[in-house]
């Protein structure tokens, strides 16, 4: 593992013991405004009902993933941190959980297809090419026939959106992050044949779905 995988890891682990606490503070403001409503409305567009297959990346404490159970979803759940994971399962017993980096080759646990692969608030960490990377292997190797991916992220409209948020949020604005804007990915996604749909839910947060795109 190089240093700045090293270093992502360690800074996961420090924040999950007080990660959902931070999270009810920091709701109201930049990046995390929306958080749970941003949430909701990814379960809304992915149809969550009992029985779907659904891989959530990056699955954190398991805020996302607890909504989806409670749909009746069949749940796995990856992440990079082991701290993270086990307050995860402390939320999801009933999921299977496995630790490894989305971005490196994945363990056995979750090497088929799915109905839905789904992730929240993690995407933004990695730049437009590797974001593009990832969702073409999902959709051409992670997902069953008629399945789609869904993101929920720190997102905005347009670059320009985007460029106008940097100024709103100067002090709270991480330039070492990657945060979404809807025009750029739809662009990228359709050199690489995906469909995308976008709905902005908050000022800052929004929910990206991505499917095969219909060629004939």
């Amino acid at each position: 593992m190089c240093k700045q995988d090293q270093d992502r890891v360690h800074l996961f682990e420090g924040w999950a013991e007080t990660y959902d606490t931070r999270l009810r503070k920091d709701q109201a403001t930049f990046p995390l405004q929306g958080y749970g409503e941003v949430l909701d409305e990814l379960v809304r567009r992915i149809q969550a009902a009992p029985g779907l297959q659904v891989l959530d990346l990056g699955v954190g404490t398991g805020n996302l993933s607890a909504r989806l159970v409670w749909k009746g979803c069949a749940v796995w759940g990856v992440d990079f941190s082991a701290e993270m994971l086990t307050h995860a399962r402390a939320k999801l017993p009933q999921g299977i959980l496995v630790q490894a980096d989305i971005l490196k080759e994945w363990p056995a646990e979750i090497q088929r297809p799915f109905d839905r692969v789904v992730s929240a608030y993690v995407l933004h960490e990695f730049d437009l090419e590797a974001k593009i990377a990832l969702l073409h292997r999902i959709a051409s190797q992670h997902l069953l026939a008629g399945g789609w991916i869904a993101i929920a992220d720190v997102a905005f409209p347009t670059g320009e959106a985007r460029a106008a948020a940097s100024r709103r949020w100067a002090e709270n604005w991480d330039d070492d992050e990657f945060y979404w804007a809807a025009d750029e990915t739809i662009a990228a996604c359709d050199r690489i044949g995906l469909d995308v749909t976008y709905r902005q839910v908050s000022a800052c947060g929004g929910v990206f779905t991505f499917s095969a795109a219909d060629r004939g």
